[in-house]
């Protein structure tokens, strides 16, 4: 018996979707070769084998399934295949196994469910300043208010590449901007719309919050202007009375709530879901707790902000180093030493925590009804581990009480094994299971195009023990099929970029090298494995029409409209509506077809169906011999070709499909292509 045939084709098919109460057993199955198979059994960790009965056959392969009681414990597991002359084959999640590890078990979380709307779903994330503007009387103005060190400017050309130094250039991008163009995300496929943060902040990200309650005006409503701009001398935004009446007038932030009310049910009535960005492991120093900037004191708040007094009813919302400096007292906690980032003192104060789980309740809820959140540094939040992890079960709890089927979504880096047990976060950013193993696979660059790796560079079995590695020591099924899977983000280079395989950044290599040398091919490699893996692949905003960058701040540059790549844009439309119109390519078992030097292949299944997929990113052809038989796919038949990529660009249309002998397909791979094939029942 071939160790590498047997094959477990147990699938979130057969335990999802999930009615927890409902729940008392699972069938676990396993599919083995028919020949030279006497029995096989499941290893259950801390219970002694059960054997598994066969349950039916197909000529070339059988079934073997066995019931498994449930109570409120996490089960894990692994099966054993029994050979006709003794010998044992420990198959795992990680494949066959001489050795067991707790990284190759399966496991699964009984009454552990994920929302089903977000099971493999395309989201699409936007970062609001740069997507675009389409309510230019709201912009941040030039001389608005001081941030870092200087004043805040308005970008008038919507084409200029982002400075090194960016965090207060405003573009003029805005929920109107987003609304405008729903029509195209959902022309595009997008089924979810993935914000970076939107609440009222001075910096063009956001990720320095100054009020947690209402949505910025500045890329939302304005419907009450005034006040000076700073002037020559001045810096202290105290005196910044146009900032300070379009960030706290209660006016312009009711307006400012009330299109995002509007624009989450446009999009619902699209079927595209929405989830926001929840920065909650620190604040910013504008923020109405602290106010070192001193706006809220000059516009007259009756609380006084803990930089201002030591009787502000938020004085223990953060960490004071020292006593006996107030008035305005800087000596705080900042995220990384960084003062303008206050350090949040949860331990320190019960109703800080109170609170932030009354933010989470109200924008998931009605007239907002987000549909989720992404936490920004999730797992820094807090002092301890312990405490950590207490707040996130909370804020769990408090989500779903208010939506039970809001999706959390966490950005961490290592291990997020602690987080993903079913009563904390539901699934991940997926770095180490995606864009790292991608990004080294087909471009040889570390995912900020800090370093160039050679021996990365199609490493085929790199890549595959990678990308399965992290699945297997940190996600259960529910989470793994719900996992961001992005290319590019706000915090790291352009994919596209990465394919020129030069090391660099904005300061040093400047704008315009970042698209020099690209290769689209390789981009077009990329995009089929995204919209193929397991998981929520995820679109940056302008990858899909040819946008480049080095890492932040040059990777936030404006969606090119009127400019766009529209071979791109028809690439990835064709992609994504592949992927939504096959349920296997949602939910399907994944086995590994083939790998060698620079070549993958592999095929999901489901139900009667298989999508394979096959990437070559060598510099020239190759022959492949793939055994699709191990995807339900019959020995004799036709496989439908869907889809062919190469350095000229793709065809998904008049390709002639491919016949299948002895179970396996047997073909020459182009040079830097993609290729896809079906096989339907």
């Amino acid at each position: 018996m071939d160790e590498e045939a047997i094959f477990s084709d147990y699938s979130p098919a057969f335990i999802q979707p999930w009615e927890p109460a409902a729940y008392s057993q699972v069938t676990l199955r396993l599919r083995t070769p028919q020949q030279d198979v006497s029995h096989c059994t499941v290893s259950l960790r801390g219970d002694r084998d059960q054997e598994m009965i066969k349950t039916g056959e197909d000529g070339r392969f059988a079934w073997y399934a066995a019931v498994v009681q449930l109570d409120a414990v996490k089960i894990s597991w692994f099966f054993n295949v029994y050979t006709a002359d003794g010998r044992r084959v420990m198959y795992t999640r990680r494949g066959p196994a001489q050795n067991i590890e707790d990284a190759s078990f399966w496991n699964l979380v009984p009454g552990y469910s994920t929302p089903e709307w977000m099971c493999g779903a395309v989201m699409y994330q936007i970062f609001v300043d740069r997507f675009r503007n389409g309510s230019p009387e709201n912009d941040v103005l030039t001389n608005e208010f001081n941030y870092l060190g200087a004043r805040s400017q308005h970008v008038d050309d919507w084409y200029r590449d982002p400075a090194a130094d960016d965090v207060r250039e405003f573009y003029g991008g805005d929920l109107q901007g987003v609304m405008e163009k729903l029509d195209y995300l959902q022309d595009l496929g997008v089924e979810v719309i993935y914000f970076n943060p939107l609440f009222v902040s001075p910096s063009n990200h956001k990720y320095d919050s100054q009020d947690y309650d209402h949505i910025d005006p500045h890329i939302a409503r304005i419907v009450r202007d005034g006040g000076d701009l700073l002037a020559d001398g001045q810096s202290e935004n105290r005196f910044a009375g146009r900032y300070i009446r379009r960030t706290t007038d209660p006016a312009n932030l009711s307006a400012s709530d009330e299109l995002f009310a509007d624009l989450v049910r446009e999009a619902h009535s699209r079927g595209i879901r929405v989830i926001i960005d929840g920065v909650f492991n620190h604040c910013g120093s504008f923020n109405k707790w602290m106010d070192r900037e001193r706006i809220y004191e000059s516009g007259g708040s009756e609380e006084a902000g803990a930089f201002v007094s030591a009787d502000s009813p938020y004085r223990d919302f953060f960490s004071f180093r020292r006593e006996g400096h107030w008035p305005y007292n800087p000596c705080y906690d900042g995220w990384w030493g960084h003062d303008t980032l206050p350090k949040l003192n949860y331990e320190g104060s019960q109703k800080l925590t109170d609170y932030i789980m009354h933010v989470a309740r109200k924008w998931v809820s009605p007239p907002y009804c987000a549909d989720g959140w992404r936490l920004d540094v999730a797992a820094d939040l807090g002092h301890s581990a312990e405490f950590n992890h207490e707040f996130w079960k909370r804020f769990r709890a408090e989500v779903h009480d208010a939506n039970p089927e809001a999706v959390i979504l966490a950005e961490n880096y290592g291990n997020s094994a602690p987080w993903l047990q079913g009563s904390e976060w539901d699934t991940i950013m997926n770095y180490e299971a995606f864009m790292e193993p991608l990004t080294w696979f087909l471009t040889g660059m570390e995912k900020h195009s800090d370093d160039f790796r050679p021996d990365k560079l199609n490493d085929a079995y790199d890549f595959w023990k990678t990308m399965t590695y992290y699945w297997n020591a940190e996600m259960t099924f529910p989470t793994m099929f719900i996992s961001m899977n992005e290319l590019s983000n706000h915090d790291h280079s352009r994919f596209l970029t990465r394919t020129n395989r030069r090391v660099g950044r904005l300061a040093t290599r400047g704008a315009a090298a970042a698209g020099e040398g690209v290769d689209k091919a390789v981009l077009r490699e990329a995009v089929a494995i995204q919209m193929t893996w397991p998981g929520a692949p995820t679109v940056y905003y302008g990858d899909e029409a040819g946008l480049c960058g080095w890492t932040d701040p040059d990777d936030r540059r404006t969606y090119p409209w009127g400019r766009e790549d529209m071979e791109l844009i028809r690439y990835h439309k064709f992609m994504i509506s592949l992927r939504r119109s096959s349920p296997c390519l949602r939910r399907g078992a994944l086995r590994c077809m083939k790998l060698d030097r620079g070549f993958v292949s592999y095929a999901r299944f489901l139900d009667g169906e298989a999508i394979i997929t096959a990437v070559n990113n060598n510099d020239g052809e190759v022959y492949g011999e793939l055994p699709v038989c191990y995807a339900g796919v019959p020995d004799c038949c036709e496989l439908e070709v869907l889809m062919q990529s190469d350095g000229g660009g793709f065809l998904d249309a008049g390709l002639e499909g491919v016949a299948i002998s002895e179970g396996r397909l047997a073909m020459r791979f182009p040079a830097h292509s993609a290729t896809v094939f079906r096989w339907k029942k």
